[in-house]
């Protein structure tokens, strides 16, 4: 019978763990092993799903957790237009939503207070957070699965105030006086985001995981030097204009047209969809990138595109709204706690959780102090501050 040949030196292997973002290697000592491979802590993988928080991600489970959202996306919009300076009865905004689309005649003149306010007001602003709050989860999901960083967001990385900053330069060249010009105002936002986004690739493609101090010392760098260059546009243009840009930059929903949403619900469902089609590219870049190149994966291709898809979104959401921060942040990491880290069910529900979030915060922004009223960035910082605060000092061990 030939002898076992005993492991010389120590082998390091992958352990897959539970949550993706904290992935250890485990060291096989000297003589631990003999004739095969390691043994590794592994779980595998069914054609159903994969395990992720101890349970298996499983096509009815799937349905159940985005059917749950949906509905209370749906009874929270409800909630959101009946509250107000004015609150509206249930059953008149019934009324008034079955009439409009009866009719077709959302866009038509009417004398009844309620449906203006309803369908010119509340409704098209309630639509455009959803839009919102649904983007910039998304992207936070994305980015943390990317950077294997679970403090990794548009707001943090400084990559709002990048797409802030390409959009006051568009501003500041007359985007946004036109039509045209007002559609050019993704764009200009979109480049401002990609130029933070490649400082932070930069600096995390010389480390093998980004980490805690660089992180945020890189987000408060950038943060700085935009909010700088924001703050000198916006101190040379005109009075009118200059206090737009502050009230702007504070994030605030305003009731677009329905044309304009519309617009800005293709240009966002484009960039969503493609960040949803790489779900699985996100589940084993999660693992690592060594992991990631072992199956197969080019992931310095899967990472640029990644990293172009949100700076897309991210420069469109903030031309519209303004920087609005925290909830790539709070909304993927409550929702990651309840469904566990499968992108798969965790960028759809992340994406539901955050729009139905930003209702809400929006809601409360207009409703606290009626009828002024409070930039709603203000209330998305109040409450995702005290949670990274949160992260940073009582959860360490999932920062490591």
């Amino acid at each position: 019978m030939p002898s076992i040949r005993k492991c010389s030196v120590p082998v390091k292997v992958p352990v897959i763990h539970e949550d993706p973002l904290k992935q250890t290697p485990a060291t096989v000592q000297s003589g631990s092993c003999a004739g095969g491979l390691p043994s590794v802590s592994r779980r595998v993988v069914p054609k159903s799903g994969i395990v992720a928080q101890g349970a298996i991600l499983t096509s009815s489970r799937w349905m159940a957790t985005v059917g749950v959202l949906a509905l209370t996306a749906m009874a929270v919009s409800v909630i959101c237009l009946h509250f107000g300076a004015q609150p509206i009865a249930y059953g008149e905004i019934l009324r008034v939503l079955v009439d409009a689309v009866s009719r077709k005649e959302i866009d038509g003149g009417t004398s009844d207070v309620a449906t203006t306010i309803l369908l010119h007001v509340r409704l098209p602003r309630m639509l455009l957070g959803f839009l919102v709050g649904c983007s910039l989860a998304t992207v936070g999901v994305a980015l943390q699965a990317l950077l294997r960083n679970p403090l990794a967001d548009p707001y943090v990385l400084g990559v709002s105030s990048g797409a802030a900053l390409g959009a006051a330069v568009g501003v500041l060249l007359g985007a946004g006086t036109t039509f045209l010009a007002e559609a050019a105002l993704p764009a200009y936002g979109f480049a401002g985001g990609l130029l933070a986004l490649v400082v932070v690739y930069r600096m995390a493609a010389s480390y093998e995981q980004l980490p805690i101090h660089s992180l945020l010392l890189t987000g408060v760098i950038l943060n700085a030097i935009f909010s700088a260059l924001i703050m000198f546009i916006t101190s040379i243009l005109e009075p009118n204009r200059s206090y737009g840009m502050m009230a702007w930059l504070m994030g605030t929903l305003t009731a677009p047209t329905y044309g304009g949403l519309a617009g800005l619900a293709v240009y966002l469902s484009i960039g969503l969809f493609l960040l949803f089609s790489q779900m699985r590219v996100l589940n084993i870049l999660a693992l690592g990138e060594d992991s990631a190149r072992t199956l197969g994966i080019d992931t310095e291709k899967a990472k640029r595109f990644i990293f172009v898809l949100t700076a897309l979104v991210t420069g469109a959401v903030v031309s519209v709204s303004g920087m609005i921060g925290f909830i790539g942040m709070v909304v993927p990491h409550a929702v990651r706690l309840v469904t566990g880290a499968d992108h798969r069910l965790l960028l759809p529900a992340s994406a539901l959780a955050g729009g139905t979030f930003l209702m809400g915060a929006d809601t409360i922004a207009r409703t606290l102090i009626s009828p002024a009223e409070i930039p709603v960035g203000i209330i998305t910082a109040l409450s995702g501050g005290p949670f990274f605060v949160y992260l940073l000092l009582w959860r360490k061990d999932r920062l490591a």
